[in-house]
């Protein structure tokens, strides 16, 4: 890569610039059948959207459903960098870490 900068760095402009790249890499590796390189592709695009999250929007204790595994549920434990510590609800309450553009609120409907 040519211009190689943390997302941490990086404006709100670049970062929409890096995900809308990521996006279609993903779509364009997807078309190909090549779909662990669509799956990098798609986590490092989630991860540049977590650096256009608050991460105060985060509520340690809080449930937020998961986007893209629709019917799970997260509770958070507690908030390290760009990732929300907790586990998934129903679940054998395993730890693991989500990015936080992963989280939305599951107060907004149901």
């Amino acid at each position: 890569m040519e211009n190689e900068k943390k997302y941490s760095q990086m404006t709100e402009q670049e970062l929409r610039t890096e995900i809308a790249k990521l996006m279609e890499k993903a779509r364009k590796a997807e078309q190909l059948g090549i779909l662990n390189e669509y799956a990098v592709y798609q986590r490092k695009a989630v991860m540049a959207q977590s650096y256009l999250v608050d991460p105060a929007t985060i509520i340690p204790g809080e449930i937020y459903k998961i986007q893209g595994d629709e019917g799970y549920f997260f509770k958070v434990d507690y908030l390290k960098g760009r990732f929300a510590w907790g586990y998934r609800m129903g679940g054998d309450l395993a730890a693991e870490a989500l990015p936080i553009a992963m989280l939305s609120s599951a107060k907004t409907g149901k």
